[in-house]
């Protein structure tokens, strides 16, 4: 089985919790290209979708899809996104591709997020992929001292403006035992703008794509 398969079968296995006149909350990343590439299969039952990145929202419209603002659709009743590391508790890291702030919006305004990995992505302790902390342009280099006091290595992602027109600096050489911790003490560094944890609202659902199947985990 190629590596791509246990994405798709995880993507496709999302579309089980699309309903009828649903407007859908869309992530950003590999496993959500997927899940985009799949939406045709049930096209007929989604009345909106909500993209969390320009590039996401470019790949919806070549679906032919309505994309809304989040300020039109008001809450959602499905978020549909990927993680670059999660646990079999649904705490995740996401950032990978730059979209994190927009991600936590979404997902705090949906009532379900289900989240699609790959196995690879399935992981004991957060940390060993680099943490995303969007910041605002001006405070990159006090937040990063800051960052540095929690034995984090902090480094700018060059060349890299997020939508909203900041900066991340990936947080390496982190261990998070406590995920819903760490995310609140980042939070409360001025200038952060969001960090990629996502505990304190982690996935509802974990659909892990694989050889044999997909497993869910609630």
């Amino acid at each position: 089985m190629s590596q791509d398969k246990p994405k798709i079968a995880a993507a496709e296995a999302a579309l089980d919790f699309i309903e009828t006149g649903m407007v859908v909350g869309v992530g950003t990343g590999s496993t959500v290209d997927r899940f985009i590439a799949a939406l045709p299969k049930v096209k007929g039952k989604i009345d909106g979708v909500v993209a969390s990145s320009n590039a996401t929202e470019e790949k919806l419209r070549q679906q032919n899809l309505t994309v809304m603002t989040l300020d039109r659709s008001g809450d959602l009743p499905l978020y549909v996104d990927g993680a670059d590391e999660a646990t079999r508790h649904r705490s995740l890291i996401k950032g990978g591709g730059g979209a994190l702030t927009r991600e936590k919006v979404i997902a705090a305004a949906s009532e379900k997020f289900v989240c699609i990995v790959d196995p690879s992505k399935m992981v004991d302790v957060l940390g060993a992929y680099p943490l995303p902390v969007e910041v605002i342009p001006m405070a990159k280099s006090y937040v990063a001292r800051q960052l540095v006091k929690i034995w984090g290595q902090p480094m700018l992602r060059q060349g890299f403006d997020t939508d909203n027109g900041n900066l991340i600096l990936d947080v390496r050489n982190l261990d998070i035992p406590d995920p819903v911790k760490l995310e609140q003490s980042i939070n409360q560094i001025a200038g952060v703008v969001a960090n990629g944890i996502f505990a304190r609202r982690g996935a509802d659902m974990l659909l892990v794509g694989s050889e044999s199947g997909v497993e869910s985990i609630s």
